[in-house]
């Protein structure tokens, strides 16, 4: 991923030790419950790599966790978000696998409730930042249907979600449900957008250009039931 300013060399505001093992992991928790949509009854973490090998230390356990909690990477509760996790009723599991990945810092995260499942495949590549490469619905009822939905990280800024939206509606692209957060006013936002349809690569790259747009994901969920194989769509 290509840098677009200082920041992002230096990194995120952040609860540390480390901005790919604690801000990068945060990052990842934080997509898989804006895909999920709510706080999971349960979640298990699964890590590789390096990930496995120092998530401790590194804070990697608290990271994943507090994002799954929907903090951010400055949050001061990170430390304590396996605590807070069990006040909150949340069961997490980890396990520690070591399965050849092609990115060190990798962890997939599955997340469930009475409602359904997701699981989600992220990597932090340094910086604080992050990529989802696999998200699989999970579903016992397999006349549920998932839709495409996009993760736009922005600027908390007037203007930034109207662009977006404009956008969107200009290419005649429907959205069926939006989410948008913040840590803090006028602070890092993410929308997390359900649309009927993807959006094709021009789109993506004019919305690039917006005013306040950071980075921009686009997720293409493969369902299978819990008792089916597979192999899951790649994150664009």
């Amino acid at each position: 991923m290509p840098f677009h300013s200082v920041f992002d060399i230096i990194g995120p505001v952040m609860i540390g030790p480390s901005s790919s093992h604690t801000a990068g992991a945060n990052r990842i928790g934080r997509v898989a419950r804006k895909l999920f949509g709510r706080l999971p009854e349960s979640v298990t973490v699964t890590l590789y790599g390096s990930f496995a090998k120092t998530y401790r230390g590194h804070g990697t356990d608290v990271a994943i966790v507090s994002g799954i909690l929907d903090f951010d990477t400055a949050d001061e509760r990170i430390p304590d978000a396996l605590h807070i996790a069990a006040e909150q009723g949340l069961d997490v599991k980890f396990v520690l696998s070591d399965d050849a990945v092609e990115h060190p810092n990798t962890a997939r995260l599955t997340l469930r409730d009475k409602r359904g499942g997701l699981e989600v495949v992220g990597i932090s590549i340094g910086g604080g930042s992050m990529e989802i490469r696999e998200v699989i619905q999970l579903d016992d009822n397999p006349t549920h249907r998932s839709h495409p939905t996009m993760l736009v990280l922005h600027e908390d800024k007037h203007g930034a979600v109207a662009h977006v939206t404009s956008l969107l509606a200009e290419h005649h692209i429907n959205i069926g449900y939006m989410e948008v957060s913040r840590s803090g006013k006028g602070q890092s936002a993410l929308m997390a957008i359900e649309l009927d349809e993807s959006v094709d690569d021009a789109v993506i790259h004019h919305m690039h250009t917006l005013p306040h747009i950071k980075e921009i994901w686009q997720v293409k969920t493969y369902q299978r039931t819990s008792s089916e194989g597979g192999r899951p769509c790649s994150i664009a």
